[in-house]
């Protein structure tokens, strides 16, 4: 009966009857130890809280060599393993029309050296169960502390003796280029680039962003020259945690390390970055999203280790944390979005504060209301002391569970150098922590938050936002920004159309060019082949056409199949690993229209209805904005290049579609890439082939 009681409580948990009885034993034994102590319990008072931790924490021990390289080891003899942490504390470079440099030098550094080729580098790592990772500022790299060693020797040759290939750099630019066309297609990194370039402004490290055109503009000399000019050892920390003593440390690193030369390091000055004299309003246009990204935030001066750093930290888990009042109000209480969250970053340069939600188009304007009033909430009310209380223990639960990662205590010892902080800073971080009273709070609110004076920032469809947003600006004016952040006026953004030109003429062009009307109508099978790579794994994608409207797709990867989606001209069936679904309504629609083979043939045939807006740069060439609206009642625009009348990208509710590399196949031109959004990730297709007219046969399409 007890047994099965418990069971009930703890229904996610196998528990057996012994271990039931054990744990129900172990209750009752402190039960009856309480009230001995206590006579009885009294439920009326509030049991006082437990006198916080005092840490004590691996005390890292310094040397630094003759070059100027600071070492901080931590010894750590519970497992036999050793992590490296290489942080370059060089000054933020505003690299202008070459941004995206300091990354793609980053990227660089771990594909060869002078002594090793990128394969060699590679397995020599995985030999010895390795791992060795680099980017613009730190390198890291952990194993086995009897490889300790040839750990440290490939890092020193990889710090060292850097060497940039051809190769390689033209791969990287290629893999960042993929990026940040695909991030165009992500609205919350729209807004994530966006909200910086507000903050900080165009002319400043921290607000340029890469794009395109500017990480296309970078060379392999400027790769070379900007590595042989910031990393120096009077600007790098070296930190060392696990299983090994200092004069090991000393002997490994003075071996592979001296020989490094030092040089100054340029220093940087940056213009002065400022809060908005009152509140501005700016929107990024999504003609087809059916949500608003909001991004409400300013730049903050808070140092690491300043009077608020800790304060703060609480103070903004209360206001925007995993289950905070953020998230409290905007879902739970008003249910405009999945989720809403703040963030609270310290920067020895400048920090920033900003609070995001994903909302309904029409919720938008509420959305950004009630993060207005909790903002001003927690600067004019005193937090209640349980509420405090929770979140002063889920920060120290984390930091306490954080102790576990070498990482964390090798950034403990160099931000306590970098940034000159207590030697004990980390030791009383949770004395700290239990210190914070509702004034704190409230103090650091008031010290930190500035909702007057605050950037709000909506990507989303400006034809249903924009009028909501106007009365969050002081000036009733809405700015309205590219993906890049670049101002521009809606009103001239969409030049006219030549005169007589109609949606029509764009659409023959297009087809035309594709290999014309005759040989489109000739295709009554196809079948497309297609890779993409997601999280390091090679994903295919199969799609098979019949005309006049049958269409199998399957995803799957070595030699599974993940998902299929098939419509036999009067059916359509969705199946995954998960289950099936026969597709009614409005989804079944849907399919029916996707299937059409070249639907733009006769589109007038089709209740397809088509309206040339316009000329729109896309990607930075001229294109034809035509707005399309299907027979189930759903819209899309397509852009056609101006200059070769081929189709660059369509846009849907659901995501964009970039349109690349178009090849010939039969006398017909196919787009040989893809990229197309499916939610917060883009994926990137690659098309390895096309067949036309294999005679493909009915039952490819068959229902079961």
């Amino acid at each position: 009966m007890i047994t099965e009681w418990f069971c009930t409580i703890c229904p996610n948990k196998r528990i057996n009857g012994g271990e039931v009885m054990k744990k129900i034993g172990m209750f009752i034994v402190f039960a009856l130890i309480t009230l001995s102590v206590t006579g009885q319990m009294d439920r009326s008072v509030r049991p006082a809280p437990a006198p916080a931790t005092l840490l004590k924490l691996e005390k890292a021990k310094s040397f630094e060599l003759e070059n100027g390289l600071k070492v901080f080891v931590v010894e750590n003899r519970k497992l036999p393993q050793i992590y490296f942490s290489l942080f370059f504390d060089f000054d933020r470079v505003f690299e202008g029309e070459f941004a995206g440099l300091s990354d793609l030098t980053g990227q660089l550094l771990r594909t060869a050296t002078t002594t090793r080729t990128k394969k060699q580098i590679d397995d020599e790592i995985d030999y010895i169960g390795a791992s060795l990772t680099t980017d613009a500022r730190q390198l890291s790299a952990s194993g086995l502390s009897r490889n300790a060693e040839k750990i440290t020797e490939l890092l020193a040759d990889v710090v060292l003796n850097a060497r940039f290939e051809k190769e390689h750099f033209e791969r990287a630019k290629k893999q960042t280029t993929s990026g940040l066309m695909a991030a165009r297609n992500n609205p919350n990194q729209i807004a994530s680039r966006v909200s910086n370039t507000l903050f900080f402004g165009i002319n400043h490290p921290y607000g340029l962003n890469p794009t395109e055109k500017s990480v296309e503009k970078v060379t392999l000399e400027a790769i070379e020259t900007f590595y042989k000019t910031y990393y120096k050892p009077g600007v790098a920390y070296l930190a060392i945690v696990g299983d090994m003593s200092v004069d090991q440390a000393r002997g490994l690193v003075t071996k592979y390390f001296s020989s490094w030369v030092n040089a100054p390091v340029p220093r940087q000055t940056y213009p002065a970055v400022r809060r908005p004299a009152e509140t501005k309003v700016a929107l990024v246009d999504r003609p087809s999203a059916v949500q608003s990204v909001i991004s409400l935030g300013f730049p903050v001066e808070l140092k690491p280790g300043s009077e608020f750093a800790i304060k703060g930290r609480v103070m903004n888990n209360i206001l925007g944390g995993s289950t905070s009042r953020l998230f409290n109000n905007l879902r739970e209480q008003h249910g405009f979005t999945y989720g809403a969250y703040s963030k609270l970053n310290s920067d020895k340069l400048m920090g920033s504060f900003i609070a995001t939600a994903d909302v309904r188009n029409i919720a938008t304007d509420s959305a950004v209301h009630e993060i207005l009033y909790e903002i001003n909430r927690i600067r004019t009310e005193a937090v209640p002391l349980d509420e405090l209380r929770l979140y002063k223990n889920e920060l120290s639960g984390n930091f306490a569970l954080s102790l576990e990662n070498p990482q964390t205590i090798a950034s403990f010892a160099l931000n306590t150098a970098r940034f000159q902080l207590p030697e004990n800073y980390y030791d009383t971080y949770l004395e700290q922590v239990a210190a914070i009273t509702p004034e704190d709070i409230l103090a650091s609110a008031n010290n930190l938050l500035f909702p007057e004076n605050a950037h709000i920032l909506i990507v989303g469809k400006a034809a249903d936002v924009a009028g909501q947003m106007k009365k969050f600006s002081k000036s009733g004016k809405i700015t309205y920004l590219n993906e890049d952040g670049v101002e521009y006026d809606p009103d001239k953004q969409l030049l006219p159309p030549p005169a007589n030109l109609t949606a029509r003429q764009v659409i023959d062009r297009y087809l035309e060019v594709r290999g014309g009307k005759k040989k489109l109508q000739g295709i009554k099978d196809l079948t497309m082949k297609a890779s993409a790579t997601m999280q390091g794994m090679s994903i295919n994608f199969d799609t098979y056409r019949k005309a006049p409207n049958k269409i199998k797709v399957e995803v799957g990867a070595s030699g599974m199949v993940f998902s299929k989606q098939i419509f036999d001209g009067a059916r359509g069936k969705v199946s995954s690993m998960m289950g099936s679904e026969e597709l009614q309504g409005e989804k079944l629609e849907e399919m029916k229209f996707q299937a059409i083979m070249n639907p733009e043939i006769d589109y007038e045939k089709k209740a397809i209805k088509h309206q040339l807006l316009g000329i729109e740069k896309v990607n930075g060439a001229q294109a034809y904005k035509v707005e399309q609206t299907n027979p189930n009642g759903s819209s899309q625009f397509n852009y056609f290049d101006v200059t070769s009348g081929l189709l660059l990208q369509s846009v849907t509710p659901s995501g964009t579609t970039v349109y690349e590399d178009y090849r010939a196949v039969s006398g017909i031109k196919f787009p040989f890439r893809i990229m197309q959004q499916a939610g917060p990730q883009t994926i990137d297709l690659t098309v390895n082939s096309i067949k036309i007219n294999s005679k493909l046969g009915d039952d490819i399409f068959k229902i079961e």
